[in-house]
């Protein structure tokens, strides 16, 4: 997975992917992001690399979860 700026697809807001992590217990990989907007609850997330990468239905299309947008 390319580390670097991506977009939600559902809120269109931009995301910098800073790193992938393992749980500690299970070894799942996790991706370790940062919210490039004001956002009260958190700057800083994680999510399963698989959810992070899925495809998610929009208006009738399937498209990423997050689109990668560049460096």
């Amino acid at each position: 997975m390319k580390l670097g700026k991506y977009q939600h697809s559902k809120t269109g807001k931009l995301y910098r992917v800073i790193g992938i992590a393992k749980h500690s217990e299970t070894l799942e990989e996790l991706v370790v992001y940062e919210a490039l907007y004001e956002n009260p609850e958190s700057k800083l997330w994680v999510r399963p690399a698989k959810m992070f990468l899925e495809k998610v239905e929009i208006k009738g299309r399937k498209v990423p979860r997050f689109k990668y947008i560049g460096e």
